[in-house]
C-alpha cells in the first residue's frame, strides 16, 4: 500500500480517538483516562505477540541496535505526552486542543532540519505557514 493511504488511514484513526477519549474524560480523571488508555495498548501488544511472534522474535534476537529509541519514543508519547494532552482535552474544546496538539509536526519539521540536516524546501516552509495559520484561525 502507498505511504500516503497508510498516512490517511492514520489522519482516520487518529482525528476520532480524541472524540473517543474525549467522552470517556467527561467522566474519569485524567490519571484514570491515562490507565485505561495503556490497558488498551497493553491489549494491543498482547495481540501483535500473538499475530507477529516470529517476527518479533526474529528481531529481538538479530537487532540489538536502536533498541532503546522507540522505547524513549513511546515513553515519552504514550505517557508524558498523553498526560499533556488529556489535561488539555479534559478542560478545552475538542476543536481546538486538537488542531494545536497537531501541530507537532511544526516540531518534527524543525527537529529534523537540526538534528538530521533535511532539507528546507518552499513546500516545506508553506506547509509550516500553513500549520500556524490553522492554529490561529481556529483559536
Amino acid at each position: 500500500m502507498k505511504p500516503y493511504i497508510w498516512a490517511i488511514f492514520t489522519a482516520i484513526v487518529w482525528g476520532a480517538v480524541p472524540i473517543v477519549e474525549k467522552a470517556g474524560l467527561i467522566r474519569l480523571p485524567v490519571w484514570a483516562g491515562l490507565f485505561y488508555r495503556c490497558i488498551g495498548v497493553f491489549i494491543g501488544f498482547i495481540l501483535i505477540v500473538i499475530f507477529r511472534f516470529n517476527e518479533i522474535r526474529q528481531v529481538v534476537v538479530t537487532s540489538h541496535l536502536g533498541w532503546y529509541y522507540p522505547i524513549l519514543g513511546g515513553f515519552l508519547a504514550s505517557i508524558i505526552g498523553q498526560i499533556f494532552f488529556y489535561n488539555a482535552l479534559k478542560t478545552g474544546e475538542a476543536s481546538k486542543v486538537v488542531p494545536l496538539a497537531g501541530t507537532y509536526p511544526l516540531i518534527s519539521f524543525l527537529l529534523g532540519v537540526m538534528f538530521f540536516h533535511e532539507g528546507v524546501t518552499i513546500a516545506k516552509v508553506a506547509g509550516v505557514v500553513f500549520i500556524i495559520l490553522g492554529v490561529f484561525l481556529l483559536r
